[in-house]
């Protein structure tokens, strides 16, 4: 019923989905960006319905997860991320997807909603550590599309792997472009 009424929303938004995620893929990372608004979190949510990304967790910085809205991000499934401690939260978090057969996580690349000029690397070391993929996905609010890429798998070279996804990114608008890669 809630996936009814959420998709329901977002197409009456008159926000599109473009491109598809392929049906045989059992865990990645959904790098969603640019990451300029607190509006991507609640888009995020009505494209997840869409999509269908019904068990899709999220990673999320962990002041979001205290009193009194922590109980609402862990429901909607998020993970807290302490950024300020040094430990080896890659490798975490790659166990925990190694755990599972069917495993989605969405994070910002970005890392935050401020102007960067770089992707930090985190999920990149994620998706390595567990060998899966990466599939950038694109909330452009000058087209109301939320745009779906082609999954990326790490390979040898950081930064050419980095160039194909902030060249995915630099094409798309987010809600304030001016903070956007």
């Amino acid at each position: 019923m809630i996936r009814i009424l959420f998709t329901f929303i977002f197409d009456l938004a008159g926000w599109k989905v473009r491109g598809e995620i392929p049906s045989d893929l059992k865990r990645y990372i959904f790098a969603v960006g640019p990451h300029t608004s607190n509006w991507d979190f609640i888009l995020g949510l009505f494209a997840r319905k869409k999509l269908c990304l019904r068990n899709a967790k999220f990673l999320g910085k962990s002041s979001l997860f205290r009193f009194p809205y922590g109980w609402f991000f862990r429901l909607m499934g998020g993970i807290p991320v302490d950024r300020k401690n040094k430990q080896d939260t890659t490798t975490q978090i790659a166990e925990i997807i190694n755990r599972h057969k069917y495993f989605i996580i969405a994070l910002a690349p970005e890392g935050t909603r401020r102007k960067v000029d770089k992707l930090r690397t985190g999920f990149y070391y994620i998706a390595k550590k567990a060998d899966i993929p990466i599939i950038a996905c694109g909330l452009d609010y000058s087209n109301k599309e939320v745009v779906v890429g082609t999954p990326l798998y790490p390979g040898d070279n950081i930064d050419k792997d980095m160039a194909v996804l902030i060249s995915f990114y630099k094409k798309i608008k987010g809600k304030n472009p001016e903070l956007g890669l």
